[in-house]
């Protein structure tokens, strides 16, 4: 019960600080409501204030509100996935970006934008509408198997061989793409400058709805296994003596990885290492309890993707920079620190 309360009450600071980062990313922005609170006007919107300007309702509403929302969801999404990789690996380098999973992911995606248009038509009509985003999971389930299957023997994982084929993946993942972006027309080609860079620009609340049911779906089934990532820890056939069924447990991890990995890519692009940032504090802060660290990593993510995403169209406004630009810019040095300190164990 001790432990149950210390988990509330971390998790609460934490959702107090996700609400006050929300509250400074909605009222973060060049459009001037004149003089009028953004407060307001997402008040008057959401009671269908029939005297409000429609361009202060799409900004407040479809531009920032749904950003906000697609950048708590996404941000969730890939700390979680990292989390339970880390766990399932036993390794804090154990991401979805580091391992190939989000290079399969954008691929897939990029076949789908520039080559879709000559097969889609043959598609049925739900299919066609989700193109993208299917092929995404496609690319990130693919990627995440081939990784599993190559670094696996035995019931270990060689975290080496990991690595080494996510940078093979990733390799064969540029060059396609490269190959994509040759071929592509003008509309597809700044579409793949969107996937590859990442932005949450194009935030739609039809999008949202979609992230919030696989994000519903995957933490259900992902969020209670910190008991049984715990046992991992020790090792499969301890864990195995402890009841847990390993196999099972390791199938429901790489395929709810492989789906959050693969709807964030889908609709936000590459957005790098924020599934290494967030478990790499909490670990510091919790070892390596995944009783504490998945879920807290669900709020985390959400703080980090926000705050990165708020700072990605204040710095040059009224352009935007791609948020994976900063991202990325803040796992590097986390990377390195994580090589420095396990250089020994690697």
């Amino acid at each position: 019960m001790k432990t149950q309360s210390k988990l509330y009450f971390y998790f609460t600071i934490s959702a107090i600080l996700l609400i006050l980062i929300a509250v400074w990313s909605l009222n973060t922005g060049v459009y001037d409501f004149g003089g009028k609170s953004p407060f307001t006007i997402l008040w008057q919107s959401i009671q269908g204030n029939p005297d409000l300007a429609l361009s202060d309702q799409y900004v407040i509403w479809d531009v920032r509100a749904a950003r906000i929302v697609m950048a708590v969801l996404i941000g969730s999404m890939l700390a979680v996935s990292g989390t339970g990789l880390q766990g399932l690996f036993k390794n804090p380098l154990a991401t979805g970006d580091l391992i190939g999973l989000t290079s399969g992911a954008t691929l897939l995606a990029a076949v789908a934008i520039v080559l879709g248009g000559h097969f889609k038509e043959y598609l049925p009509e739900a299919v066609q509408f989700s193109l993208v985003s299917l092929s995404a999971f496609i690319g990130a389930f693919l990627s995440m198997m081939l990784v599993y299957r190559i670094s696996t023997n035995g019931g270990k994982t060689n975290i080496v061989m990991m690595l080494l084929t996510g940078v093979a993946i990733t390799a064969i993942g540029f060059s396609i793409t490269g190959f994509l972006i040759y071929i592509s027309k003008d509309e597809q080609l700044r579409d793949l400058t969107f996937w590859n860079l990442g932005s949450l620009a194009a935030a739609t609340w039809t999008k949202n709805i979609v992230l919030a049911v696989v994000l519903i779906i995957s933490y259900v089934i992902l969020l209670p296994k910190g008991k049984a990532l715990n046992a991992m820890m020790l090792g499969e056939k301890d864990a195995q003596h402890l009841g847990i069924n390993v196999e099972r447990l390791k199938k429901q991890i790489i395929i709810i990885t492989a789906l959050m990995v693969g709807s964030s890519v889908a609709f936000s692009g590459t957005i790098g290492f924020v599934g290494l940032i967030v478990p790499y504090i909490l670990r510091l802060l919790f070892k390596s309890n995944y009783t504490f660290i998945l879920p807290l990593s669900a709020v985390c993510g959400s703080i980090l993707l926000l705050t990165a995403d708020t700072f990605s169209r204040s710095i040059v406004a009224p352009s935007e920079l791609p948020i994976g630009i900063l991202t990325a810019l803040m796992g590097g040095p986390i990377f390195i620190a994580i090589l420095v300190k396990h250089k020994k164990s690697l």
